[in-house]
């Protein structure tokens, strides 16, 4: 048995040479869920968290019952908080940078019953320290005590809520002009439409990623509830499952707090970089190859809760701090693999969004993560995500063509790109457009091109099994055609077909 210098111990059935003479058209499948958390995935993580409603991210209006209207942070943020607008979703917030309604607040949970609130230009919600002291603004930057607030649920309607300041009063709308936080108010007191303290509160969207099932669970829970969780959701039965069914490589997503592991900052959870070592171990032993994907980078490159986002907001990229710190999760992990005879490729970035990141940036970092890749492994393919949004893969096409072994990544998703409700247009969907789509891609000596997820799902009311069957079959046939071959997303999932185990166990799909 020998031991490589990560740690990691090779109990490999095939040399390094073997693997690389295999077909690079690859067929694998995401290890998803597993050491970055997506909540629908596995739902049962979140079950023992206090308070579940309020994580951060969760996205929350106010309706105050004594003028009718919500309270807004005016102008988006940066200046003070009113109760004027009508939350009339045919009306049009005013536009912000940020392009979020000024109606809407994000949680930031301090515990189970304090938070900050952010809003739309991301200032938090606050007491008017340079006035009274009870005005409320949206102006700090960075949150303290006077930016913390309860929310006081309404035993017998838990949408009638009280807001309690940091000073001991709840917020009042006086006028729609005027929000304090200057009202007395005990348990014994009504919650009528008259109380001007007595909000009607609704939740638009919540998230459930790492940060929200750590942050959510605490430090004395989550290390507890992470840990069984890695060490039962992907096993080595299951790299032995992925080999014998025919597949040949696994992509694992991480996150960028790995490189920290075991004392990663909080509230996240040291220890599942261990996790990744083993399936190293697993993956020589049953000869497979691997994919490590950063899936969440530091501040989040898309705003998502598989990118590990704090609030939905995307703020990697903003700043060079988040950019360098990005470059050494890189080198992290192809240093610490490079032995390995199954590293493949590394994953730069996934599904970063152009909704407002500069392309120029994502492609400055591309090729600064291909150095990156280089300095510690000549041979390990390198994959760049297609920048999500208004613009196609073929973007990428001149910063990859110009680095050697570079991977142009699509990821294929035809329920949410598009609405057809019968089987053919489905199919003809990935026999014309997804089709064209890559061959556009191919070039003889350019990148080569990877559907790194696709998942037999659709908008079909009441498709049978051998309907699906054939939705599986056409979308391996054309995704076959990837010159780097494709990627299922994921091996296990509580929705029956995105788990690849459950349809392969019952017939769903023929690989």
């Amino acid at each position: 048995m020998e031991v490589i210098s990560n740690g990691v111990q090779s109990i490999c059935n095939h040399s390094a040479q073997e693997m690389e003479n295999r077909n690079p058209n690859i067929r694998a499948v995401n290890l998803g869920g597993w050491l970055v958390t997506e909540g629908w995935i596995k739902p049962s993580l979140f079950d023992a968290i206090p308070n579940k409603d309020f994580l951060d991210g969760t996205r929350l209006q106010f309706k105050s019952m004594t003028v009718g209207k919500y309270l807004c942070a005016e102008s988006g943020g940066g200046s003070r908080v009113v109760a004027n607008h009508m939350g009339n979703p045919a009306v049009a917030t005013p536009p912000t940078f940020s392009g979020y309604p000024w109606e809407t607040f994000r949680l930031w949970r301090i515990n189970e019953t304090l938070f900050n609130f952010r809003v739309a230009n991301k200032q938090f919600v606050g007491l008017d320290s340079n006035g009274n002291g009870v005005d409320l603004v949206a102006t700090c930057d960075s949150p303290g005590r006077p930016e913390t607030f309860e929310i006081v649920r309404n035993t017998d309607d838990p949408s009638r809520v009280r807001i309690k300041a940091s000073n001991g009063f709840f917020l009042q709308v006086s006028t729609e002009e005027q929000v304090r936080a200057d009202y007395q108010c005990d348990e014994s007191d009504a919650w009528g439409d008259e109380d001007p303290s007595v909000f009607v509160m609704s939740m638009t969207k919540r998230l459930e990623g790492e940060f929200q099932v750590t942050n959510g669970l605490g430090p004395h829970k989550a290390p507890k509830v992470m840990r069984e969780h890695w060490s039962t959701f992907i096993v080595e039965d299951d790299l032995k499952f992925v080999a014998d069914n025919g597949l040949d490589a696994v992509r694992i997503p991480v996150g960028w707090w790995i490189e920290s592991d075991p004392n990663p900052p909080p509230p996240y959870v040291g220890g599942s970089l261990a996790f990744l070592d083993k399936a190293f171990s697993w993956a020589e032993k049953y000869g497979l190859k691997v994919i490590v994907d950063l899936h969440a980078a530091p501040g989040s490159q898309n705003g998502w809760e598989h990118s590990s986002s704090r609030d939905g907001f995307r703020e990697w990229g903003d700043t060079d701090d988040t950019i360098q710190q990005t470059l050494h999760v890189i080198e992290f992990l192809t240093s610490r693999y490079n032995k390995s005879p199954s590293l493949y490729a590394i994953d730069l970035l996934n599904e970063p969004s152009s909704k407002t990141l500069p392309v120029e940036t994502v492609a400055k970092y591309y090729r600064a993560g291909h150095s990156a890749v280089r300095k510690h492994s000549s041979t390990a393919y390198v994959i760049m995500s297609r920048v999500l949004g208004a613009f196609g893969p073929e973007l990428l096409l001149p910063v990859a063509s110009g680095l050697d072994r570079t991977v142009v990544d699509i990821h294929s998703y035809v329920l949410y790109r598009t609405k057809f409700d019968t089987v053919q247009g489905n199919l003809d969907y990935i026999y014309k457009a997804r089709s064209a789509q890559l061959d556009h891609l191919a070039t003889s000596d350019g990148p080569l091109t990877f559907v790194g997820e696709w998942v037999v799902e659709w908008t079909v009311d009441g498709a049978t099994k051998e309907e699906y069957k054939k939705f599986a079959e056409a979308q391996q046939e054309v995704y076959g055609r990837a010159t780097f071959g494709w990627s299922y997303w994921t091996l296990k999932c509580a929705k029956n077909h995105w788990s690849l185990e459950w349809m392969i166990k019952n017939g769903y799909i023929k690989l």
